[in-house]
């Protein structure tokens, strides 16, 4: 498989990836009724009138702020993979989906003329849970389509000799031994 090594790509391709998991999620949240509103319309709520983000228009403006927190997030876990490693993929996904999205949710709920934030527990409860899909997606994609070289930074406690080998290693010696 041909790996990513640009890093500002690979953001790109693992924060879509995590974006597409986040709208079906919040989708399906949305039509089961257990959010009021749909992330891409509190997204655009942060720039138009509540009538206005409810709109097609009003719907892709909120798709395209989205994206770009995606995005930026993806880069996020991109540096923190590369700092800390491969490894439990799932816990740093989840870890990393859970803090990029209280981040995001809490910047419309603090702006001062948006009409459409979600004050109701179930709503950003629904939005905690799409952040965690997002956060397990865009991990696991920047870890499987990235290229080796991306991850191959020096331990940055490089003094002290490791006791044990990570998870990673012990992976590595297993497939080439």
């Amino acid at each position: 498989m041909l790996k990513i090594k640009d890093r500002e790509t690979l953001a790109i391709v693992s924060g879509v990836i995590g974006l597409a998991g986040m709208t079906l999620v919040d989708g399906i949240s949305r039509r089961a009724g257990l959010s009021k509103r749909s992330y891409r319309e509190a997204a655009a709520g942060m720039f138009l009138s509540k009538s206005q983000s409810k709109s097609f228009k009003g719907q892709a403006l909120g798709l395209v702020m989205n994206s770009a927190v995606s995005i930026i997030g993806a880069n996020y876990i991109i540096k923190r993979l590369t700092q800390s490693g491969r490894d439990k993929l799932l816990i740093k996904g989840i870890v990393s989906g859970t803090a990029i999205g209280a981040i995001a949710t809490a910047i419309p709920n603090v702006v001062p003329k948006n009409r459409v934030k979600p004050k109701d527990a179930a709503s950003n409860l629904s939005y905690v849970f799409s952040n965690i899909v997002y956060g397990m997606l865009a991990t696991f994609a920047a870890a499987q389509f990235g290229h080796d070289s991306l991850f191959d930074t020096p331990p940055q406690n490089d003094y002290l000799e490791p006791t044990e080998k990570t998870s990673e290693q012990v992976r590595m010696a297993r497939v080439v031994g």
